[in-house]
């Protein structure tokens, strides 16, 4: 395996928690609210709304307040809407990026997230311009100590998973987007998963020159740190010795 890895910008990625538990309730009350809102109030059929109902328990978020969050979401409570927007664009080193954000001032949010791309050597571009790059998928993290790679390759295709690969021992299950609910159904009886989510995957991941590491870094930094962001998404293939200096 090359010096590259999906994996280690997964990592880094779920490292860097924020440090206010309140900040990181606001996003996942959000997340919820959008979640029930879209896709209805029944998790068991909305995928985004149950892996956010899963990771607001994963804080310790209290039940009252999940459950009042996918109320007013779906309509059943008063409160504040807030509107699920994707913004697109390039980072340094022509990385793609996407952003995914929730917000109930959309002046606000267009005007944060341009800053932020314009500062760190980034162009926030036209809606379509790199989103066809990159789709919807589930995807399941194993730890692989202990498994055998083929039994869990085998269970996972048998789950109707798409793909399975072994990063930096890791198992990284891939799933189409209408069957992650199934496939997390069938594997969390056989395994234990370090994590699973809905996640933008791109279609195929440019290398980063040296040099454009520590710029990308701090846009990608910039925006994760945005209130109103909830997620950003890459094609950046990093390698692991660039990150360590970064």
């Amino acid at each position: 395996m090359s010096g590259h890895s999906k994996w280690a910008t997964i990592r880094r990625k779920k490292e860097k928690i924020d440090a206010a538990k309140g900040k990181i309730f606001t996003k996942l009350i959000k997340e919820i609210t959008v979640a029930a809102k879209l896709g209805g109030s029944n998790e068991d059929a909305n995928p985004r709304l149950k892996v956010a109902i899963q990771k607001g328990k994963d804080a310790n978020m209290p039940l009252d307040t999940i459950t009042r969050a996918k109320l007013k979401g779906a309509g059943e409570l008063p409160g504040v809407t807030y509107e699920d927007l994707v913004y697109e664009g390039y980072g340094p080193g022509g990385v793609a990026i996407i952003v995914e954000a929730m917000t109930d001032n959309k002046v606000r949010t267009v005007a944060e997230v341009r800053f932020a791309f314009n500062k760190y050597g980034g162009n926030l571009g036209e809606s379509g311009s790199v989103a066809w790059m990159f789709h919807k998928k589930g995807m399941i993290i194993i730890d692989s100590e202990g498994l055998d790679e083929d039994q869990v390759m085998e269970d996972a295709l048998e789950a109707g998973a798409e793909d399975m690969v072994n990063e930096d021992g890791k198992y990284v299950v891939y799933t189409e987007y209408k069957d992650y609910l199934s496939v997390c159904d069938s594997l969390e009886s056989k395994y234990t998963f370090e994590s699973n989510e809905l996640t933008m995957v791109a279609d195929n991941n440019i290398a980063v020159p040296s040099d454009k590491v520590e710029q990308l870094m701090k846009l990608i930094d910039a925006l994760e740190a945005l209130d109103d962001v909830d997620d950003v998404y890459s094609n950046a293939d990093i390698d692991e010795a660039d990150m360590d200096q970064e």
